[in-house]
C-alpha cells in the first residue's frame, strides 16, 4: 500500500515546523552557575554554545531534522521504499535524540524542546504505515 500524497505533504509540514522551532532561540538550554545560584540561558538547536558545554543532543537533533527534511522532500517525488525506510530510521533517531537532554535533568529541557520532540514523534508516526513490499 502506497502512502498517499496528503500524508506525504502533511509529513513535510510537520518536519518544516520542527525546523522552524529548532531555529528559534528558545529550544536548547544551558544552566550556568553563578555566586547567587544558577542562570538559565536558551539557545537555538543549531547553536554551538550548548554543544560546547557538553549538551550534544540539540545540534545532533537539528542535523538529523535537516536530513529528514531532505528525505521527506525526495519522497514527494518518488515512491521508493528505501527512501521511506530511511525516513523511518532518521525520524526514529531524531525523536529519540530530542529526548536526551532529559538525561541531564528536567532543567535542561524547555517547552520548545518538548514541542520539537512531539513534532518528531508525529513525523515518526506518519512514517509507520508504509509497507516495504515494493523494493
Amino acid at each position: 500500500m502506497k502512502k498517499s500524497k496528503k500524508t506525504r505533504i502533511l509529513r513535510l509540514f510537520v518536519v518544516l515546523a520542527t525546523l522552524i522551532f529548532e531555529i528559534l532561540p528558545y529550544g536548547a538550554v544551558c544552566n550556568f552557575a553563578t555566586s547567587e545560584g544558577s542562570i538559565r540561558r536558551y539557545y537555538s538547536y543549531f547553536s554551538l554554545v550548548p554543544y560546547g558545554y557538553a549538551n550534544f543532543a540539540p545540534l545532533i537533533c537539528a542535523v538529523l531534522s535537516c536530513a529528514l527534511a531532505v528525505l521527506v522532500t525526495v519522497s514527494l517525488f518518488s515512491d521508493n521504499a528505501r527512501v521511506e525506510r530511511a525516513i523511518l530510521f532518521v525520524s526514529f533517531f531524531a525523536a529519540l535524540i530530542s529526548l536526551l537532554p532529559l538525561l541531564l535533568g528536567v532543567r535542561f529541557f524547555s517547552v520548545i524542546g518538548a514541542i520539537i520532540s512531539l513534532l518528531l514523534f508525529a513525523a515518526l508516526a506518519l512514517s509507520f504505515n508504509w509497507r516495504w513490499k515494493n523494493e
